[in-house]
């Protein structure tokens, strides 16, 4: 006697499409909900807290494509985020955790979780559980990349009603459709922008879209090439090179190269840490590869070697910044300064590949640097002279 075959799984239908104009019209209630509420000050508060939002539905959206086909390949799948933390555990009901046990929930180190049986008991809140991710279980990437965006993540909101309105309206974002993302990648660039002229003086988190593709352009990344922006921000110049690059893939395997082997950035703030994860993925990076953490902290850069070398920079490094002394030693005695820009100088000439070195193209950089950086005496004389004897510079 044969046995029918069990069917294979399908994936589910997707849901309803989200038009441009009702996504653009959603982000808008979402952010006229935020300037209702008493916690927050100004869009430097208002962003990021809707970033943070979008994040977690944007990771429940990704576990479930992942999930999908894993059941088509007959796998087990184990998710990033655990129950009861998962966005479609406590968030996706419109009707669901809400004012003060919503807030409960999300900020303190221990919330109560009650259980069908009427019993309760205490775990971690959702912000600690996150920020803990690293610790827990096998070493996975996207666990580290989770635990270091909430590292840096406050929840400023006052009205847990208000939160519970904003997570509504981002649950009607589908991060499974790629119109969607499409559309609000430029939303969000919209928003930083905003964020940036909100800023005033500190306003570091976003470069110029025309500067960004002007110096693109004239660095010409090369896929196959890696490239680097060892201060990148919210990530601006990383998805100017995606872009760039992306018109060169020709078959799956420049795809692969260009996701998992061409892009690198770093970040050591944690604001723009968390926007610059956000702002790449939405511009179809699945996996930005971004470390957190301040790049002039790392080695002594005398050490940096062949095979740590990279092809193109491009960046934007914060301008009159000072280091601390412990920084100051990792670079030659005739050239240490507290003066963030002409460090970041020097440790992009000896990040930059030597010609012959494993380089095709030879490597090359694009760099904002302030007015005068370059025709001062002393160090910043030094480093000039460093960079006529042996670069290009232009």
């Amino acid at each position: 006697m044969t046995q029918t075959p069990k069917p294979k799984p399908s994936r589910k239908a997707k849901p309803t499409q989200t038009t441009a104009q009702q996504l653009s019209s959603l982000i808008k209630s979402a952010r006229d909900t935020l300037r209702k509420d008493k916690g927050l000050n100004g869009d430097a508060d208002r962003l990021p807290l809707l970033t943070w939002v979008m994040f977690l539905k944007f990771l429940d959206d990704l576990e479930t494509r992942h999930e999908e086909d894993a059941a088509l390949d007959g796998r087990v799948y184990r998710p990033i985020i655990a129950a009861p933390y998962r966005w479609r555990d406590w968030a996706a009901a419109a009707n669901g955790i809400s004012g003060d046990d919503l807030l409960e929930f999300i900020n303190q180190d221990a919330a109560t979780f009650s259980h069908a049986s009427g019993t309760s008991i205490n775990k971690p809140g959702l912000f600690k559980y996150l920020r803990g991710l690293a610790e827990q279980g096998e070493k996975d990437t996207r666990r580290d990349v989770i635990a270091n965006v909430f590292k840096g993540v406050q929840n400023r909101m006052a009205s847990g009603g208000l939160l519970r309105d904003i997570i509504n309206k981002i649950n009607g974002i589908h991060f499974n459709s790629s119109e969607e993302i499409h559309t609000l990648s430029h939303l969000y660039e919209s928003m930083l922008r905003e964020m940036r002229d909100a800023a005033g003086d500190s306003g570091e988190f976003y470069t110029p879209r025309p500067v960004v593709r002007f110096m693109v352009a004239v660095v010409d990344p090369k896929l196959g090439e890696t490239l680097l922006d060892p201060a990148c921000g919210t990530g601006g110049f990383l998805v100017g090179a995606y872009e760039h690059l992306a018109q060169q893939v020709q078959n799956t395997e420049d795809r692969r190269r260009l996701q998992n082997e061409t892009l690198l950035g770093q970040e050591a703030k944690p604001l723009p840490y968390m926007l610059a994860q956000m702002n790449l993925l939405l511009h179809g990076l699945e996996a930005p590869q971004i470390d957190y953490g301040n790049t002039l902290a790392g080695k002594k850069i005398t050490a940096i070697g062949d095979r740590e070398r990279v092809d193109v920079i491009l960046t934007n490094p914060p301008f009159g910044g000072e280091e601390e002394t412990g920084i100051k030693a990792n670079f030659p005695p005739d050239k240490q300064t507290a003066e963030t820009a002409l460090l970041f100088l020097q440790y992009i000439m000896r990040k930059l590949k030597r010609p012959g070195h494993g380089s095709v193209y030879g490597g090359r950089a694009a760099v904002v640097v302030p007015n005068g950086t370059l025709f001062g005496d002393g160090i910043s004389g030094r480093i000039k002279e460093e960079l006529l004897r042996e670069f290009n510079l232009h």
